[in-house]
This record gives C-alpha cells, structure tokens and sequence, in this order.
C-alpha cells in the first residue's frame, strides 16, 4: 500500500525534473547562441533551440490565432504555437497537469512552497474571500492579453511577427532575466518570498497561462473521484492538496484549480477510496498519466520538426543586423 502511494510521486518527480533539466538545456544553448552574435562571430556559434518559444506564450497566441484565420503555420516562433497547443490539448485530456507536471515554474514555485513548510513547518493561507479576489487577477491577466489580440487581424499579427521587435522577442526576453532592473529584481523577489509562506503563490494567483490552462481543462475527462463508501473522511487529501481544494468534501473534482498532480491520492490510506479517472469507469494510474504527457509532447513537437514548422525562418544575417542594437528596439 505504501509503495503505491508514493507511486503518483514518483512519476511526477520524474517528468518534472525531466522537463526541468530540458528547458535548463535549452537556455544555456540559447545563451551561447544570443552570444555569437554579440561577439561579432567570436564566440562559438551553436544553432537557435527553437524550444525557447515555450517562454513566448504571447507570441504562441498571436501564431494560433493566424492559424485559425489563414489556415496557415506563420514562419516566425511556429514553435511558440505548437508548445501552447501541446499545453492546450494536456489540460483539456488530463486536467491542468501542464502546471504541476511539465511547467518548470511550477516546479520551483512546489519546491518553495515546500522548503517553507519544512523551516516554518507550515503554510499560511488567505481568508477565503482574499483568497477569491487574488484568485480572479490572473483571469483579469488573461483577459487583457485576450482583449489586447482580440482586435488583430491576421496581417496585423504577420507584421509585428515579423518587426525587428517581433523577430528578436526571445532575446529581449533573455535580456530582461539577464540584466534585470532594481524593479524587476524586488518584484522577482518578493514573489519568490511569497511563495515559501504561500503555496503556489505565483501559480494560483497571477499566472494568466495557468488561468488559461484552467479553462481548458474545466471539461477534461479526467478527473479525481471520491468513493463514499470507501473513503474513511481521515482530511489527509485536503491538508494535501496545493491547490486548497476540499478534496474530502467532493465526489468528483473539476475546479480550474485542480493541477491533477494526484497528491491527494498519494496520501489517501483507503485503498480506492481516491483516483483519478477517464470518465467514471477507467482508473487512471500515474504511470498512464505520465506516458500520455510524453506521447502528447514528443508526438506533436515531432510532428512540427517532421513537417518543416518548427524553426524560425529567422536567417543569420537579421540577428547579426539586430542584436547589436537590441536595447533600441521597442515594442511596436
């Protein structure tokens, strides 16, 4: 019995260092590729790792939005797009796991959280009417950047795409993490505080891509069950469920909150009283789970590699023209 609860655990343990040890890889290739150029050819030059668009969500939005209209892959940040659609269609299949599975934010935002019960040995909460209030800023977040694309034509996206600004917009990412202003740096900061007293502060409270991965998972068939007569109403799932859900009060949960990380049935005693399932018949181990954000990930950003949509059509010389003179490009 204990083996099988730590099972949930370890599989996640598992893919999220796996995603986090991916996106660490491809910001150093990143940086030493943004470093050719700033070197004048002196440095060694390595070639863009397109993965970088993942940090691009805006970018993915605008790119899906094209596709939508023109039926065409624009040839500026496609990655960004097949990433988000990826994230889209794991939410919708298995709940909002992009967050507590995949997202490398997530995963430093759980180690935080988690490092502040063991030196504080607890965590603190909102009153629950803060708690609603805070809650609604990243659909607030969200919906300005909806509201912002909302008005775009399908041109007017091709040409911010296509900017000197719209080109280069992974590196004026980079460059904000790597020179950070003294606001940047306490804003940072004071997140990163927030999130040892406050589980997921940044994720439950302000994150719009997790707002977004919320609404796409609010009709997932995936879900965690309770069995009534199974459940021995112990509160171990509740006091474990990062998302503050009253997991023991529930049948079936399918709040937007919900990241399907299966704490909950990792502490349950009752042998079958919690799980997650397809539908309201088919168990969904963790190792199933797993498998499908594998297959989902590997098979769709095959998909884009095999077809010719994964990498910027974004040529050498454009990056030599910019990047020297990227602290004078401002958005459009």
């Amino acid at each position: 019995m204990a083996e099988l609860a730590e099972q949930p655990l370890f599989m996640r343990r598992v893919i999220q260092g796996v995603f986090l040890a991916l996106n660490i890889w491809i910001a150093v290739q990143f940086v030493f590729f943004v470093r050719y150029f700033e070197s004048g050819g002196q440095a060694a030059q390595v070639p863009r790792p397109p993965g970088v668009e993942g940090w691009l969500p805006i970018a993915g939005l605008m790119n899906l939005k094209y596709l939508v209209i023109t039926g065409q892959i624009p040839g500026i940040h496609p990655a960004a797009m097949f990433l988000l659609l990826t994230f889209l269609i794991v939410s919708f299949l298995l709940r909002k796991a992009f967050c507590s599975w995949l997202c490398p934010v997530g995963t430093l935002s759980e180690f935080l959280w988690k490092l502040g019960q063991k030196l504080l040995k607890r965590s603190w909460e909102f009153p629950r009417w803060i708690d609603a209030i805070l809650r609604s800023l990243k659909y607030l977040l969200l919906a300005f950047f909806v509201f912002a694309l909302g008005g775009m034509t399908a041109g007017a996206i091709e040409a911010f795409q296509t900017s000197p600004y719209g080109l280069v917009a992974d590196i004026k990412m980079l460059h904000f993490f790597r020179y950070l202003s003294t606001t940047a740096a306490i804003t940072i900061g004071a997140l990163v505080v927030l999130s040892i007293f406050f589980k997921n502060f940044w994720c439950r409270y302000l994150c719009p891509y997790g707002a977004l991965m919320g609404i796409a998972a609010i009709c997932s068939p995936a879900t965690i069950r309770r069995d009534k007569n199974r459940c021995i109403e112990c509160g171990k799932c509740t006091r474990a469920c990062p998302s503050l859900l009253k997991v023991d009060a529930l049948v079936s949960i399918r709040s937007a909150e919900c990241t399907g990380c299966m704490d909950c049935v990792a502490v349950c005693p009752a042998e079958g009283a919690l799980q997650m399932s397809l539908g309201r018949r088919y168990r969904l181990a963790p190792w199933m789970l797993a498998a499908g954000l594998a297959i989902l990930f590997v098979g769709i950003v095959g998909y884009a590699k095999w077809s010719g949509s994964w990498h910027s059509a974004i040529p050498d010389v454009v990056y030599q023209q910019l990047i020297p003179h990227l602290d004078e490009l401002s958005h459009p």
